[in-house]
């Protein structure tokens, strides 16, 4: 069975950082597109970062752009999100996702991916 388990989220003041991890069991660690998304109380959920396994160029909504960075360790079948200089606005719950197996690319809407981890919170305070 497949199971994504998040962790490293947390409280941290504005302008500094958190690694968000995302570790993997059950499955194929490859050829699937991974992201991470969130959501803000009130709020739709949204996409933040996607990158395919294997391939070179991550996209990143541009609320995050220069302060985000998706990467993967496949020996840990791990995902992480590097989240700097925070701000107020951060504030969520991260989710992160895999895709279907060699889909050869990420599509950025929530109905894409087959997998979901349970979510961790992120607060960032002004």
């Amino acid at each position: 069975q497949v199971q994504l388990v998040e962790s490293g989220g947390g409280s941290v003041q504005a302008g500094g950082s958190l690694r968000l991890s995302c570790a993997a069991s059950g499955y194929t660690f490859s050829n699937r597109c991974m992201g991470w998304f969130r959501q803000a109380p009130g709020t739709e959920r949204e996409g933040v970062a996607f990158k395919y396994m294997g391939g070179d160029t991550p996209y990143y909504a541009e609320s995050v752009k220069g302060r985000f960075t998706i990467s993967q360790d496949n020996p840990k079948k791990t995902i992480y999100l590097q989240m700097n200089s925070l701000k107020p606005e951060d504030t969520a719950i991260y989710y992160c996702a895999l895709g279907p197996l060699y889909s050869g690319t990420c599509r950025y809407s929530q109905s894409f991916f087959s997998y979901w981890g349970q979510g961790t919170q992120v607060t960032v305070s002004s």
